[in-house]
């Protein structure tokens, strides 16, 4: 497997069947801010505080509190000194305060959710279900707070869409200026969901990419994922288009190295839109791939490199401390979605079949 090298650096701009992509999605221009004192905004709110209905989920460990500390704070970004994208990035992982510098920067509107991701582990130690699509009915119940699982019980209050939904009406009252109102769809039955970017690593990004196809959204960023290596819902019919689905891994991560994603994102045909790129030997557009993947030094710990891909302690630095990835990162919020790259050929080396191993 050519996990390690990177595609020929082939461009081109798809433009056939761009209106079938594009159907549904807003193109109303962001409204301009008017903040007389224009600065980057940190909110945070308690989802518990937000919407009283919202309940706590003790059996899998979704709670309000834990040793007398907040576990449902909510986090939102916005720099009104940027021009706006009208675009928001959901995150579905613990807040990450350097990427939402960096989106806010980009001119975007950033959220994060507290939502039930605490379940692995409680609901099955032994040998994996044979249902296929087992954890895949987790996620969505998660995400919509529909009847999709029997697993677990997360009614509406308590997903992902709506503690969006309620953050962001709380953002509108509580913060005016940063116009949050305009990712609420018409008449207040929900969130814009063509102007939503999800995002996530690991856990979270394995759900960004199963939630997004079930809701259609602007584009799926998914850092050190997806995995749901035993899994099948990663090959089901997507109402996102699959151009708008970004993946970005060091190589020494487990899941690289077990196959488990890139076997998603072969489930996913994110080889129909260009070559699997090596970052560190590429510069942007990156061939105009889908398929990022870096060997940059975390000083050979898997671990490390799991989360070495998004901002934070364990990401790399060059000689002078800048951070490695700031291209990587504007690239995969911002690189236009209708330019893709050549269609390569799915990986044969590529592990595809992982039950029973």
């Amino acid at each position: 497997m050519q996990k390690g090298t990177s595609g020929p650096g082939l461009r081109r701009a798809m433009w056939c069947g761009l209106g079938l992509s594009l159907i549904g999605f807003s193109f109303a221009a962001p409204p301009a801010y008017k903040d007389p004192a224009p600065k980057r905004y940190d909110l945070t709110g308690r989802a518990s505080v937000i919407d009283r209905r919202a309940k706590e989920h003790p059996e899998i460990g979704f709670i309000f509190e834990k040793d007398g500390k907040p576990q449902d704070v909510e986090h939102a970004c916005v720099d009104t000194r940027v021009a706006p994208q009208g675009k928001l990035v959901i995150w579905l992982m613990g807040h990450n305060q350097g990427l939402f510098e960096r989106v806010s920067g980009y001119g975007m509107h950033a959220i994060q959710v507290h939502y039930a991701n605490g379940w692995f582990s409680k609901l099955y130690g032994g040998p994996p279900p044979e249902d296929d699509l087992f954890l895949s009915k987790i996620r969505l119940e998660a995400a919509t707070g529909e009847d999709h699982s029997k697993a677990i019980d997360i009614p509406k209050p308590d997903g992902i869409m709506e503690r969006s939904f309620q953050l962001l009406k709380w953002l509108d009252k509580e913060h005016p200026q940063g116009h949050w109102d305009q990712f609420l769809a018409p008449g207040g039955r929900g969130l814009a969901w063509d102007k939503v970017i999800l995002a996530g690593i690991s856990h979270g990004s394995t759900t960004a990419a199963r939630m997004a196809k079930h809701v259609r959204v602007d584009r799926v960023v998914m850092f050190s994922g997806p995995r749901d290596q035993l899994e099948a819902w990663q090959s089901l019919p997507s109402v996102t288009p699959g151009e708008r689905f970004f993946g970005f891994t060091h190589v020494l991560d487990d899941g690289w190295k077990n196959d488990h994603y890139c076997r998603s994102w072969q489930m996913l045909q994110l080889h129909d839109y260009g070559p699997q790129v090596n970052i560190d030997t590429a510069t942007p557009p990156y061939s105009n791939s889908r398929r990022l993947i870096t060997e940059a030094d975390v000083k050979n710990d898997p671990n490390r490199a799991h989360g070495a891909v998004v901002p934070g302690g364990t990401s790399p630095k060059d000689k002078s401390g800048k951070l490695l990835y700031e291209d990587v990162w504007r690239y995969l919020f911002t690189h236009p979605v209708n330019e893709i790259g050549e269609r390569t050929p799915p990986d044969p080396e590529c592990r595809m079949q992982q039950r029973g191993t």
